[in-house]
């Protein structure tokens, strides 16, 4: 089933405002809006460029606003909400259809007896976006006329751009726009029509998802130029937009790159999973495009092929942990281990006392490394992809930054992160959010989890075990990380709470032992992976139910963990992350912090 919508979610501005449409470049940098045409979101953007790949996203243009002129009747397509509230024009009114054609989301206006398509894409590899507008039907010729709104900022921030005063250069075809000096130039271009430059602030857009987040809600932008033409049926208009000096317009070319390139995405796929293109679900496919947005360029030194993983759009950079435990589904599963490859050296090149960075800051700064369990959710990554490739050169070159990371977690690191006598990991100091749960508002940690949190200790002891398999693998002796694994697996009974009937979260912290009921203890009976290496993970073959070691907790406890987390946890949209019954639980948060 395509992805699409009529005019009973594309006519209705409650509804159409809340669906999002995002398109991608491999490069961190993107396009995305909602299908209304109502910018909602600072990230709202029809160029928001990765200025230094994958960051430093930069928003260049806003929007194209579309008004159409047909039979004598002017009709605007677009949709502006104001500081007053007002929103005007309604274009969504004409919207008759919006599908997701693989990649490119597609829109179809309906005004008079005409029809109008517009299609949104982004050259891989480049910050340039194409708008195509095609008549498809009409018993005259539309007036169409586009008005080209441009910025230069940050795509978190806001503008108030009355004094501002860019520079705007008529060129062949378009316009070139330097917002100042200094600044990356960039480009407005179409394949046909005509330009007209233009110098005018729009002032007052009313931004809905802001206000609601507690944020500043007002932004302007400036008309940079009109683009206007006049379209027979058949016939069509592009508007690139980019930060590459144009050189030949190929429109079609470009298009149909997009569309090999979704091809080779799903060819991979179906190879991977022994299907024809006739087997393979559409939803199924649909995601397998989705999984492609998330992987980028990363450049780093001695891998200028680099590669790393967008945490999530809009705003969210490269994050280790979330790299890590994505990996697998966005590249073995959609049969892409050669993506892999890159991404796992690329972060070994950021190993430093044995710890992988929890985030890349935007800006570029010294990445921050305020995470336990990034490095651990590596090994699994790692581990992952030998079960597939059988890589074992990759294994090689990184086992002794890997017995590195071993020994760091033995003699303690950052944040007093280190192996305690029991066999487990104790991480944690004030101030400090270490864990998947690390919201903090300015000085105040959330959900701090100081000690020995249950989900890192089950991933300590997989990547014992792994490390082990790995030393098997290398012909080395892999004892030391067996027996650190087995004094794990025994300090690891302390986790279960006889009287609750399922683990605690936290052991040693503050307080003393946490007793919470959180989805964290699922991973105990996650780990230890199947020691499957040789039959082809997330592949079509047998799969061995042989484990890497011993499971943490005996078929009992296991199934009581499981019927717990089941029973209190579970939703119709995944896991609560704390029981409903506990004191601090809030089933809503909404508005500023």
């Amino acid at each position: 089933m395509l992805l699409q919508f009529g005019r009973d979610i594309c006519g209705n501005l409650s509804t159409a405002q809340q669906r999002e449409w995002l398109v991608t470049n491999g490069m961190g940098g993107y396009a995305c809006g909602t299908i209304s045409g109502l910018v909602t979101r600072h990230y709202h953007g029809l160029l928001v460029a990765a200025l230094k790949p994958p960051l430093d996203r930069t928003l260049l243009v806003t929007k194209l606003d579309e008004q159409v002129i047909y039979g004598g009747q002017t009709y605007s397509l677009h949709s502006d909400r104001w500081s007053d509230g007002t929103v005007n024009p309604r274009g969504y009114r004409y919207i008759e259809r919006f599908v997701l054609e693989g990649t490119i989301p597609t829109w179809t206006y309906a005004f008079g007896d005409a029809l109008l398509k517009k299609r949104v894409w982004m050259e891989q590899g480049e910050n340039t976006t194409y708008s195509r507008y095609s008549l498809m039907r009409g018993s005259g010729p539309v007036g169409l006329s586009l008005k080209v709104l441009v910025n230069y900022r940050n795509h978190h921030h806001s503008t108030q751009g009355q004094d501002w005063q860019m520079q705007i250069q008529s060129i062949s075809q378009g316009i070139v726009v330097t917002a100042f000096d200094g600044a990356t130039p960039f480009y407005v271009v179409a394949d046909g029509g005509n330009c007209t430059p233009h110098h005018d602030w729009y002032q007052g857009y009313d931004l809905a998802i802001e206000r609601y987040r507690g944020i500043d809600p007002q932004d302007d932008h400036l008309h940079g130029a009109t683009f206007e033409v006049t379209l027979s049926v058949g016939q069509s208009l592009t508007i690139i937009a980019s930060t590459e000096a144009p050189t030949t317009l190929q429109v079609d070319q470009a298009i149909k790159r997009q569309r090999g390139h979704e091809q080779s995405l799903l060819g991979h796929w179906y190879s991977a999973r022994y299907l024809s293109a006739k087997q393979a679900p559409l939803w199924l496919e649909q995601l397998v495009l989705a999984a492609d947005q998330f992987v980028v360029a990363r450049s780093v030194e001695g891998e200028p092929e680099g590669k790393t993983v967008i945490a999530g759009y809009p705003w969210f950079g490269d994050w280790g942990r979330d790299t890590m435990i994505a990996l697998p589904g966005l590249a073995i599963a959609t049969g892409r281990p050669d993506i892999a490859r890159p991404i796992l050296k690329t972060f070994a090149q950021y190993l430093d006392q044995g710890m992988l960075p929890n985030l890349f800051p935007e800006a570029g700064q010294t990445p921050e490394y305020n995470t336990v369990d990034a490095i651990l959710w590596y090994f699994e990554a790692i581990r992952v992809y030998h079960s597939v490739t059988h890589d074992c050169l990759l294994l090689e070159e990184l086992f002794s930054a890997l017995a590195e990371v071993i020994r760091w977690h033995q003699k303690g690191t950052r944040y007093n992160i280190h192996l305690d006598s029991d066999g487990l990991i104790y991480a944690g100091e004030t101030e400090a959010q270490l864990t998947w749960m690390d919201a903090k508002v300015g000085d105040w940690v959330v959900t701090p989890r100081i000690g020995k949190p249950i989900e890192v200790n089950a991933l300590w002891y997989n990547a014992l075990l792994t490390m082990a398999r790995f030393a098997d693998l290398l012909g080395v002796t892999g004892t030391e990380y067996r027996n650190l694994a087995e004094q794990t697996r025994q300090g690891f009974q302390r986790f279960w709470n006889n009287e609750l009937g399922y683990c605690y979260d936290v052991l040693d912290g503050p307080d003393g032992n946490d007793p919470s009921l959180r989805p964290n203890q699922i991973f105990a009976v996650a780990f230890p992976a199947p020691d499957c290496w040789k039959s082809g993970l997330y592949i079509k073959k047998p799969i061995s139910k042989q484990l890497l070691g011993s499971p943490l907790f005996p078929t009992e406890q296991q199934q009581a963990i499981v019927d717990q987390v089941a029973r209190q946890l579970l939703t119709s949209h995944g896991l609560r992350s704390l029981a409903p019954n506990h004191p601090d639980y809030g089933g809503h948060y909404g508005g500023n912090p």
